[in-house]
């Protein structure tokens, strides 16, 4: 005799199915996918974390620590970066300060499969003995790559194995994660290098000349400072078209506070602890120069005005003479560092300038 099923039986895989897809699309929209979390392991204690307390604007800029009570919105913008959240690092370099206090940690922000791009930094302007009698320590800032992870991670850890300056953290590798790349490195200033003098963050595509920047900027070492190439009185572009587009749910205010220029600024060690410090207090957004405007307007401390045309933002076309009195001038890719460094480096030449 066979069995008749009832057609409720029948329809209930089916209403698990939906209910089960409810579930994964809520908690889909819940976390959207600028950011990865954090990979299997790492420490129980620190997934913990709390997400910090609320914050609140004030005088058209984000404020300090704001009212704890204000509870914070209920979704996330996909464009602005989840944080607090314990990231995780995949390749660390934690006893680099053991054995010495370096003058300038240089901080330079690349992709994961940019492997030709960190070896032409290494022998150009990211060597460090670039700057005779000045001790510089280079970390390299990557996140995950957003495809080819399992692919990049075997040569990524005999990248790290073989120089020993790569940083990574479990979060994905995007645009609109650079702010998430520049607060791994303060934190890891803040936890494993403290006593450095001076941090300095570049893009891959920039020309330096640190020694310059050491020379005429940097001596004697000072506290609670940074510069660059300072914009004031700038806002967010509310242009979905734009690549810098911010949207009014990351950040309400028409204006941002003075920040310096993405592809390269320089600011004390004392103020890399206090930028990752109080970031855990702040909403981030997706613009990572203008967030880290944002933090020192927190902290109540001001930019410091370089001299005009050092910090260059544009590409100019290369003149010894010229760059010898320059700190940086963006636009110029590693491989054309490589032509043009050599020559660079020869004994100066007389200039008139």
């Amino acid at each position: 005799m066979k069995c008749q099923l009832s057609p409720r039986l029948l329809l209930l895989p089916i209403l698990v199915s939906l209910a089960l897809l409810g579930l994964r699309v809520q908690r889909f929209a819940e976390d959207p996918v600028t950011t990865t979390p954090a990979l299997a392991g790492g420490d129980a204690a620190d997934r913990q974390r709390p997400a910090g307390p609320g914050f609140h604007w004030h005088g058209g800029v984000a404020g300090g620590r704001g009212n704890a009570t204000v509870k914070p919105p209920p979704t996330r913008h996909p464009l602005q970066p989840p944080y607090p959240y314990p990231y995780r690092f995949l390749l660390n370099e934690p006893h680099k300060c053991r054995d010495q206090t370096p003058f300038l940690v240089l901080l330079v922000v690349t992709e994961p499969g940019d492997t030709a791009g960190r070896s032409a930094i290494r022998q150009t302007w990211g060597n460090e003995s670039s700057v005779p009698g000045v001790s510089i320590l280079r970390l390299f800032l990557l996140g995950v790559h957003p495809v080819f992870r399992q692919e990049l991670r075997p040569l990524l850890e005999e990248e790290s194995l073989l120089h020993h300056d790569i940083l990574q953290q479990d979060f994905l590798d995007t645009y609109n994660n650079l702010t998430l790349k520049t607060l791994m490195g303060m934190e890891w200033v803040s936890k494993h290098c403290p006593n450095a003098s001076y941090v300095m963050k570049a893009d891959r595509d920039v020309f330096l000349n640190l020694d310059y920047l050491v020379r005429q900027f940097l001596i004697p070492p000072k506290k609670n400072f940074m510069t660059g190439y300072i914009y004031r009185n700038t806002g967010p572009l509310r242009n979905k078209g734009y690549k810098w587009y911010v949207p009014h749910e990351v950040y309400p205010n028409n204006t941002y506070p003075p920040y310096c220029g993405g592809p390269g600024y320089v600011l004390s060690g004392d103020l890399a602890s206090k930028i990752y410090g109080v970031a855990q207090t702040l909403s981030v957004i997706n613009m990572e120069d203008a967030f880290m405007g944002i933090c020192l307007h927190a902290l109540g401390i001001s930019v410091t005005d370089s001299p005009w045309g050092v910090f260059n933002m544009y590409r100019i076309e290369y003149e010894k003479c010229r760059f010898s009195q320059l700190v940086m001038v963006h636009h110029y890719e590693p491989q054309q560092l490589l032509k043009l460094w050599p020559g660079f480096q020869e004994p100066k030449t007389t200039c008139h300038h």
